[in-house]
Order: structure tokens, then C-alpha cells, then sequence
């Protein structure tokens, strides 16, 4: 791919899913990690604008450390239940609760994406639509105890038991709902 000779790839994150998927595209890239960014977001923003506004404030707390020939990627992922949020849970016992609104119902997964250069960026989300069989409180129990999902928005991990054990259907990204559109991200590389 032409990107990797006009650029060095950074991607701004702290997450193993997201370091594994990028890894994927055999691109070579360095991962680079502030801390203290904040997240929030107006509290007008609905959906797939909630991440994109994010992914671009995580962009904007980077720009002045980017050098001339590198390619920074930021990403955000939520989970949109009912007009709400689902974000990380703080402990268990949120975690449950969010499982427990997730169980018997579909819900969106929104990831916003931003390329930056010193010169150039681009944004783009990415939805998809995640259905979940009725859990039983012994499953959503297993689950929380053995995954510990606390780092992961809506307290799931797609790839991990409970996406074996509950999710009916998907329809979008499965690697959206991982938390990197990763073909939608090829291509958004392919035409930087």
C-alpha cells in the first residue's frame, strides 16, 4: 500500500482490539498513548456524532506532537441503546445493568475514525446493528465475573464468550463492533 511509504502510522490507543486489527493490514505502525484526554462530548450529539466528535478531539490533543511524516489514527466506539449511551462500566455491578438492557433487544455500535496529518484530515463512523438473545442473569453473571468487561463500551467484548453465547445477528462490521471499522479503514488509508 502507497500510505506506507508517504507515511509512518500512529494510532492513538490504548486498546489491544484496536492494536490487533490494525495489525492486521500487515501495515507497519507505532502505537503512542496521552493520557488525561477528555471525552467529552455537547450533549446535543446523537448516535455515530458522538465518536466522531471524540475521535477528533483525541486527534486535536496530538496535532502539535505529529511530525511532517506521520499518520495519526484516532478512534471512538460507542454502544446506543434506546437514544442512550452504553459506555464503559465503572464496576460490576454497572456492567450487569448494561448487559441486562443489551439482553433481548438490538442495539447500535458507532465507531467515529479520524486520519491527521500536520496538513490533511479526514473523519468518517461506521454503524452497525448488534441483536442479543434474552440473557439469563447465571450467563450475564458468568460473564462479568470471568471477563471482567469494565474496559469495554456497553460491557462486552463481541470476540469474547458472551458474542458466542448471545449475539443473534449483526448487521455492518463485526470489527466495528470490536472497535475498528477496519475495512472502512483500508479504504479511508487507501485514498488519504
Amino acid at each position: 500500500m502507497d500510505i506506507q511509504n508517504k507515511y509512518r502510522l500512529i494510532l492513538a490507543s490504548n486498546s489491544p482490539r484496536r492494536r490487533e486489527l490494525l495489525a492486521g493490514l500487515g501495515l507497519p505502525f507505532e502505537v503512542r498513548v496521552l493520557e488525561g484526554i477528555d471525552e467529552n462530548y455537547p450533549v446535543e450529539l446523537q448516535g455515530g456524532d458522538i465518536p466522531l466528535y471524540i475521535s477528533r478531539a483525541k486527534a486535536e490533543a496530538y496535532r502539535n506532537s505529529l511530525q511532517d511524516d506521520e499518520l495519526l489514527i484516532t478512534a471512538d466506539t460507542i454502544v446506543w441503546l434506546n437514544g442512550q449511551v452504553l459506555g464503559k462500566p465503572h464496576d460490576e455491578a454497572e456492567a450487569r445493568r448494561m448487559l441486562v438492557m443489551l439482553s433481548g433487544n438490538t442495539h447500535q455500535v458507532f465507531t467515529g475514525v479520524t486520519l491527521t496529518t500536520t496538513t490533511k484530515q479526514v473523519s468518517f463512523a461506521c454503524s452497525s446493528d448488534v441483536t442479543f438473545t434474552t440473557l439469563t442473569t447465571d450467563e450475564i453473571d458468568h460473564y462479568v465475573t470471568l471477563y471482567h468487561p469494565m474496559d469495554k463500551a456497553g460491557a462486552y467484548g463481541i470476540q469474547e464468550w458472551i458474542g458466542y453465547v448471545g449475539v443473534e445477528c449483526i448487521t455492518g462490521s463485526f470489527y466495528n463492533v470490536m472497535g475498528l471499522p477496519i475495512q472502512r479503514l483500508y479504504q479511508a488509508l487507501k485514498s488519504f
